[in-house]
């Protein structure tokens, strides 16, 4: 296929569904985690659950990267705009996520702080320019998709000797984040999942051959796919071939976009600014191992966590709030007590309900549990 549109052809959809039940053992459960958020959304936005046979499960994961950071960090945020008073920039859906006391950045923003919404890393640098009385701070988020420019403006700070500019760093990883799902459950003798559907833009990145130790290591077959209707249909067909072959292999369904290696450019700029954190928080799996990077010490003079004092927090989640339940897999948003009652995307009492990307946000808006 070579068109857009091909990828959502409906008979195309009819006919890969129509495999997918013929080849789908009836005696046997399939259990399929989308790691994704981004796959979560094309899940329900076109119905494909609805395509799938009664023993074909989709599990929701933690892809999701404004759901996976915890209260904590996102209180560091709103003190680096609120107590010092940093003109502090981020990606929209940061600024609604709430913090310990049910604050966010977009509250604080309300009552004075000088927050401000961006699209680009790129944008940061320029306000830094602009402001050069102010102390200016990225906010940076994400999986290995984002991390490469927020690389790219660490670079160019340096280049221009900007004394204003710093980055709070807060991107995560994502083979660990699939070790945190599958190892517990490996110890504890179970299997939740039975194949992963491995995300497409991270991959376009990494290279899909950083899932093939986890594939061997947890038995469970990975493939990475791309984000049309018709990608996932043909990932989840090629987990159930697997599965009923015994085999435990990374494929790569989003090869039009994915190789074996991955960025080699976009994977420099990441090693020379930025190492691995011995541990690091993620809401719903906990503290990690090498989990997330912080920025190596020859950028210390564009590291927020370095320049500013941080105060440490006691935020706890609101205990009604199951975001992290649903995150690990464990629970589906619909089981939640809050779902679309107290917690909408005009009101989220969690994270999973704030992005587009968040289980709960695509339950809501495509009407599955209403």
């Amino acid at each position: 296929m070579k068109y857009i549109d091909e990828f959502r052809n409906g008979d195309y959809a009819a006919e890969v569904a129509r495999r997918i039940h013929a080849e789908a053992y009836p005696g046997r459960r399939y259990r399929f985690m989308e790691f994704c958020g981004g796959h979560t959304h094309t899940l329900f936005r076109y119905g494909i659950p609805d395509l799938l046979p009664a023993n074909v499960n989709m599990i929701h994961g933690p892809g999701c990267p404004v759901c996976v950071l915890p209260m904590a960090r996102i209180d560091a945020a709103i003190e680096l705009a609120v107590r010092h008073q940093v003109i502090l920039c981020s990606y929209g859906d940061m600024l609604r996520v709430p913090g310990a006391h049910r604050t966010s950045l977009l509250k604080a923003k309300a009552q004075g702080a000088d927050v401000r919404m961006l699209y680009s890393p790129a944008d940061a640098l320029r306000i830094a320019q602009e402001n050069p009385q102010r102390q200016v701070v990225f906010f940076a988020i994400g999986f290995e998709t984002t991390t490469p420019p927020t690389a790219a403006v660490l670079l160019k700070a340096r280049q221009l000797a900007l004394k204003n500019f710093s980055v709070f760093c807060n991107h995560v990883l994502t083979p660990p984040a699939i070790t945190g799902i599958l190892e517990p459950a490996q110890q504890a003798g179970e299997r939740i999942i039975e194949g992963l559907v491995g995300p497409g833009h991270v991959s376009v990145i990494t290279g899909g051959a950083a899932y093939e130790s986890l594939a061997r290591r947890y038995r469970t077959p990975i493939v990475i796919a791309g984000f049309e209707p018709l990608d996932v249909l043909h990932a989840i067909l090629l987990l159930v071939r697997q599965c009923n072959e015994n085999r435990y292999d990374v494929e790569n369904q989003y090869s039009r976009a994915v190789t074996a290696c991955g960025n080699a450019k976009a994977q420099s700029m990441v090693a020379q600014t930025m190492t691995l954190r011995d541990r690091f928080e993620w809401r719903g799996l906990g503290w990690m191992p090498h989990s997330a990077l912080r920025i190596m010490p020859e950028f210390a003079d564009f590291d927020a966590e370095a320049r500013f004092e941080l105060s440490p927090s006691d935020a706890r989640e609101n205990k009604a709030c199951e975001c992290p339940a649903v995150l690990r897999g464990a629970k589906s948003p619909t089981d939640c007590k809050l779902f679309a009652t107290v917690c909408t995307p005009d009101n989220p009492i969690g994270a999973c309900m704030v992005s587009s990307e968040g289980a709960c946000a695509a339950h809501y808006s495509y009407g599955h549990a209403r």
